[in-house]
C-alpha cells in the first residue's frame, strides 16, 4: 500500500468511498457527496492523500481551512474516509501519519477534527496519532432531523508555527 498526492482523476473512487461514510450516519453532516467543483473550493490545495494498493483506492484524508482570517491560516480541519472494504486494516492511520507530516510541512500548527461520539474507530484512529480531546458541542447540527453532538480533537505541531 502506498500512499500518494490525490490527483483530480481519483474523484469518481474519493467521491465513493465519502458516499460509503456518508452512509454510515456518524460520519459526516453531509447527506450527499459534492461535484468535484464543490470538494476542491472546500479543501486546501495541499495536503490531499489516498491510499492506494494494486491501483485500488483504499481511503482518502484532506484537510479545509477553518477560517478565512489570516490569523487563522496554520489551523485546519481532518477529513479521513475510508473505503468499507478496507476499514480495520490500518489504511487510516497510515493515512493520517502522512496528512501530519504533510500538514506541518505545509505550515499547520494545528489540526483538528470534528467527530460524532458514535463514530469509535475515528475516535480510537485520532487518539492513537496523537489528537488530543477538547470538548463536545453539544446538538451543533442535525443529520436526518436528528441533533448531533460533536466531539473536538485536535493535534498541535511541535515543530511548526508555536514559538
Amino acid at each position: 500500500m502506498i500512499v500518494r498526492t490525490m490527483k483530480p482523476s481519483d474523484w469518481d473512487a474519493v467521491s465513493t468511498i465519502y458516499l460509503e461514510g456518508i452512509a454510515t450516519g456518524f460520519a459526516t453532516f453531509e447527506t450527499k457527496t459534492p461535484s468535484y467543483e464543490q470538494w476542491d473550493n472546500a479543501h486546501t490545495q495541499e495536503c490531499r492523500l489516498v491510499a492506494e494498493n494494486n491501483g485500488s483506492i483504499m481511503g482518502w484524508a484532506a484537510l479545509s481551512p477553518v477560517s478565512s482570517r489570516c490569523v487563522y491560516g496554520g489551523v485546519a480541519e481532518v477529513s479521513v474516509y475510508i473505503s468499507e472494504k478496507s476499514r480495520g486494516k490500518g489504511v487510516g492511520k497510515l493515512l493520517m501519519q502522512h496528512l501530519i507530516e504533510e500538514s506541518e510541512k505545509a505550515g499547520y500548527w494545528t489540526i483538528q477534527s470534528g467527530i460524532f461520539p458514535e463514530n469509535t474507530p475515528s475516535i480510537k484512529l485520532h487518539k492513537k496519532v496523537g489528537f488530543r480531546y477538547i470538548g463536545k458541542r453539544e446538538r451543533v447540527g442535525r443529520i436526518h432531523g436528528v441533533w448531533k453532538d460533536n466531539l473536538l480533537f485536535e493535534r498541535r505541531s511541535s515543530r511548526v508555527g508555536i514559538d
